[in-house]
């Protein structure tokens, strides 16, 4: 690790752990949201279910989101495969969807669509969440990683503390409650543009070459 030159990280997050293993600091530039791609559709879109684009996949933690669905009964449509899908069926309500594998062009729409995207798993960065913020829509997501970085509690989304049912359940149901701003969300995504990427990436090499 002591001859790179210079590290970046994909999120603070990541940073850190650079800094307790590597013993390096690190720059962080963040991956890019296609936020010419993802954006807002019409302000009266249906916003009668909510929605996960994962893969199913145990880390994800898919599994906490379709049985604390099947105790709430609101409509949740889960887009994704993975080696987790006939377990996630066999305890999901028959208000939960499985739609398997949707293209760009799908999943955007139902981004635009959706009341609240649910984001339950733990990751790096995460960019999932900053593609519905792009399409206006605000994000529910487990309080640890990258998502502490991506979303801003109660301006576009909401954190729930504890990975379990109850507390996302009453997440849930606080957003549910509150008037959403699309316009605010969006912007807030805009900034993680490619732009923000290539400008990022850009001064980190200039700052390596002058090294």
């Amino acid at each position: 690790s002591s001859r790179v030159d210079r590290y970046v990280a994909i999120s603070h997050h990541i940073r850190k752990r650079i800094e307790q293993f590597y013993g390096r600091e690190a720059d962080v530039v963040y991956p890019p949201v296609d936020t010419e791609f993802f954006t807002p559709g019409a302000p009266d879109a249906g916003r009668d279910f909510d929605l996960i684009v994962s893969a199913l996949v145990p880390y994800k933690r898919v599994d906490l989101a379709v049985r604390a669905y099947a105790r709430l009964g609101f409509p949740l449509k889960i887009v994704g495969t993975g080696t987790d899908t006939d377990a996630l069926r066999a305890v999901a309500g028959p208000n939960t969807e499985f739609l398997g594998w949707r293209s760009n062009e799908d999943i955007r729409e139902l981004y635009r669509a959706c009341r609240l995207l649910i984001f339950p798993g733990e990751e790096d960065f995460g960019i999932v969440p900053l593609e519905a913020q792009a399409c206006g829509r605000p994000v529910v997501a487990y309080g640890r990683g990258g998502a502490l970085e991506t979303i801003v509690e109660g301006r576009t989304g909401l954190f729930f503390q504890q990975q379990n049912e109850t507390a996302l359940l009453s997440a849930i149901e606080r957003a549910a409650a509150l008037s959403w701003r699309d316009a605010e969300i969006r912007q807030h995504a805009e900034q993680f543009s490619h732009q923000a990427f290539i400008d990022g990436v850009d001064k980190s090499v200039r700052a390596c070459l002058r090294v």
